[in-house]
């Protein structure tokens, strides 16, 4: 016959069991996996601070969340999906030049002038404008 001791150890390894199927089904998705698993969220909390073991087989759970968001990005880019397409050009393609850059102008290979002028300035400037303008 079982101690009350060796029934709770045996309900903890039961528990943490479920709740690893459960958020591997879930992607990593807590809420989810613990509703699922019938496993409290503070418990679940105090299982991944208090077990390393638990905690390591949750951190190499986020990969299946991340492999899962990858077969699905291919998946677009497969059925032509130009945003996923630009998407994936944009974060693995740069060192094929696939990157955004921002041109902030000035003359090519000369250092760009920052001009510095208080708001009163600015204000006479945007006046004369104004006033040079046929608005």
């Amino acid at each position: 016959m079982k101690t009350k001791e060796a029934k709770a150890q045996a309900r903890m390894v039961s528990a943490k069991k479920r709740i690893l199927k459960c958020m591997e089904r879930s992607l990593g998705i807590v809420t989810t996996a613990c509703l699922a698993a019938k496993v409290g969220r503070a418990t679940y909390y105090e299982y991944l601070a208090s077990d390393a073991e638990f905690a390591a087989a949750v951190m190499s759970l986020e990969d299946v969340a991340l492999d899962f968001a990858e077969s699905s990005l291919f998946v677009q880019i497969r059925n032509n999906t130009p945003s996923s397409t630009i998407f994936y050009l944009k974060t693995k393609g740069k060192k094929r030049g696939y990157i955004e850059q921002i041109d902030v102008g000035g003359v090519a290979n000369q250092p760009v002038q920052v001009v510095s002028i208080t708001q009163n300035e600015y204000a006479a400037r945007q006046q004369k404008l104004m006033e040079d303008d046929d608005c």
